[in-house]
C-alpha cells in the first residue's frame, strides 16, 4: 500500500507528471480564468464581465445569478429584476447538467485554500479531528433561508468568503486574509475537508442542484483496482468513492453521490486508471483485457 501522505507516485510513475495532474492543472486554470474575467474590468479597465459570481453581466448580453442568492431574495420578501431571475434560471440549468458541485472544484476561488489546507495536513500525517456530520451543512442552508426570511436580507452574502475574497482583491484585503487563514487553519487541525466537505452552504446547495446531472465520474475499470486507496487519500468527498468501486458484481460503477466534486483528482492518482469522466446512463461496468491477455481479477 502506498504511503497515503503522498498519493499518485505510482501513477506519476506509469503515466508521466502531467498526466497524474492533468484534472488538477485544468481546474486551477478554470479558477485563474474566472477570477480574470472578473478581474479584468477593476484592475485593467476590460470589462468583459461586470460583478461577481453572485450576480454578472457578460460582455453587456448575458446575465448570470448565483441561484442560492435569489432564493435568499426571494425568501427575504424581494423580487429580483427579471435579468436577475433570468441568469439565475441559466445557472441553475447549467449545474443540474454537468454537476452542482463542478462549482466547487472548478469555480469557486476558495477551493484553492482548501486543498493546500488538505495537502498540508496530509503531509503532516495529522489526524483527521472533528468531522461534523454531512447533513451539517444541509442544516446551515435550512438556517440561511430561516435567517434570510427573520431579517429580509441576503444573509449568506454578509459572511460569504467568496464575496468577501473577490472584494478583497478589488478594494484591498486587509481583514480578508484573516477569513483566509481561518478557512486554512480549520480545514488543516480542527477538521479535514471541514468547510467545503461540512460546512459550506452554496456547495451543499449545489449538490442538491445537481444530483441527478449528466456528467459523473465512473470506476469504469474497477477490476483493475490494486487497492492502493490513492484515490480515497485525495478526494474530497471519499465516502462516494466505495459504492462505485467496490459495488457488487453488475453494480454500476457510476459514482451517483450529489456530494461528488467532479474533480478529477481520483482519475489523475489512479496508475491502473481505473476511473474515468462519463455520463449517469454509462453505468456498465468494464471487463478489461490485461497485457497477458487475461481477464483483469
Amino acid at each position: 500500500m502506498n504511503d497515503k501522505r503522498y498519493p499518485g507516485r505510482e501513477a506519476r510513475l506509469a503515466k508521466g507528471w502531467f498526466a497524474a495532474n492533468r484534472f488538477l492543472i485544468l481546474r486551477r486554470s478554470s479558477q485563474l480564468f474566472f477570477l480574470a474575467l472578473f478581474l479584468a474590468g477593476p484592475w485593467f479597465g476590460i470589462w468583459i464581465v461586470e460583478g461577481t459570481l453572485a450576480g454578472s453581466l457578460t460582455l453587456d448580453v448575458l446575465p448570470l445569478t448565483d441561484p442560492f442568492i435569489v432564493l435568499q431574495s426571494l425568501i427575504a420578501g424581494h423580487l429580483p429584476a427579471v435579468s436577475a431571475l433570468t441568469g439565475a434560471l441559466i445557472v441553475l440549468v447549467a449545474y443540474a447538467l454537468i454537476g452542482g458541485r463542478v462549482y466547487c472544484s472548478w469555480v469557486c476561488p476558495v477551493n484553492p485554500v482548501a486543498d493546500a489546507a488538505h495537502w498540508l495536513h496530509r503531509r503532516l500525517d495529522l489526524p483527521k479531528g472533528w468531522q461534523p456530520k454531512r447533513s451539517t451543512r444541509l442544516w446551515l442552508v435550512a438556517a440561511v433561508l430561516a435567517v434570510s426570511g427573520l431579517t429580509g436580507t441576503i444573509a449568506w452574502e454578509i459572511v460569504n468568503p467568496v464575496t468577501m475574497f473577490h472584494r478583497g482583491l478589488i478594494f484591498g484585503m486587509g481583514a480578508v486574509w484573516g477569513m483566509v487563514a481561518a478557512i486554512f487553519v480549520f480545514d488543516l487541525v480542527v477538521a479535514r475537508h471541514g468547510w467545503c466537505g461540512h460546512l459550506c452552504p452554496v456547495g451543499a446547495f449545489y449538490g442538491l442542484v445537481g444530483a441527478k446531472s449528466l456528467i459523473r465520474v465512473s470506476a469504469v475499470h474497477r477490476e483493475a483496482c490494486d487497492d492502493c486507496m490513492d484515490c480515497y487519500a485525495v478526494c474530497p468527498e471519499s465516502h462516494v468513492i466505495s459504492p462505485a468501486l467496490k459495488g457488487k458484481t453488475g453494480s454500476s460503477p457510476i459514482i451517483l453521490a450529489p456530494d461528488c466534486t467532479n474533480c478529477g483528482r481520483c482519475i489523475d492518482v489512479c496508475s491502473q486508471d481505473v476511473f474515468a469522466f462519463t455520463h449517469r446512463f454509462d453505468s456498465k461496468p468494464s471487463h478489461r483485457i490485461d497485457t497477458a491477455g487475461q481477464n483483469a481479477a
